[in-house]
């Protein structure tokens, strides 16, 4: 949202509804969460570049150009079935749409539209710690006790008799695997890379009406002890 020239923002509407009345003040993920939840918007996402058809996909340059050369409000609810979809969260729904290919593209645009239609923030497994655990338990009348294989033979001394014994081991792993906590929380920076490019986007387009996007965001790394907001 920051390359977006300077001329199209001075085209977006004045930040003040119309009625004069104050902005619903939201963070960026309760806008979200307001937009796909709430108003049930949807995205319309860009053709790819082979494709000749125009207008299925649009983002925040198309949105300020529509509105600038039409010179009024837009009305809403070509997709909520029943009812009306607020102007405001349609134009949401655009801006996500427009994610560019360095922040997830299309595919991101898809996982926070469907985080925020359900509410949730993606898990970072909190408090994930790797234990290392037996592969595999047997369980009898006498307990549980882990699996051991084979994995060589020795030849020891035993009553002045020599014996070829088996060597057992117990095979082992980690549970999570460090990785797998690395990819979740990789994950979640994606997710929250992705949140900060639409609150710039919508903070600096002016676009909204009714709803007033705060700086607030989800905390970056929640995983970080003492980590502030």
């Amino acid at each position: 949202m920051s390359r977006v020239d300077r001329r199209l923002n001075r085209m977006s509407t004045p930040s003040a509804n119309a009625g004069g009345k104050a902005k619903r003040a939201m963070g960026v993920q309760q806008a979200l969460e307001w937009a796909f939840r709430v108003e049930k918007a949807q995205l319309e996402l860009p053709l790819p570049q082979s494709a000749t058809e125009e207008g299925f996909g649009f983002g925040l340059e198309y949105v300020l150009l529509q509105r600038a050369a039409l010179g009024c409000q837009v009305d809403g609810g070509q997709h909520k079935l029943g009812g009306y979809v607020h102007e405001d969260a349609e134009v949401i729904a655009a801006i996500v749409a427009g994610l560019p290919d360095a922040l997830g593209g299309k595919r991101m645009a898809i996982r926070v539209a469907e985080l925020a239609r359900a509410g949730l923030t993606p898990d970072w497994m909190p408090g994930a710690v790797p234990r290392c655990v037996p592969v595999e338990m047997k369980r009898n009348q006498h307990g549980a006790r882990a699996t051991t294989v084979v994995v060589g033979t020795e030849r020891i001394l035993n009553r002045g008799k020599w014996r070829t014994v088996e060597v057992l081991a117990c095979p082992v792993r980690w549970r999570p695997h460090p990785e797998q906590i690395e990819a979740a929380r990789r994950a979640y920076d994606d997710w929250w890379r992705a949140l900060d490019w639409v609150r710039d986007g919508l903070i600096s387009g002016g676009m909204l009406r009714e709803v007033g996007v705060t700086a607030a965001m989800p905390k970056l790394s929640p995983w970080v002890r003492g980590q502030q907001n």
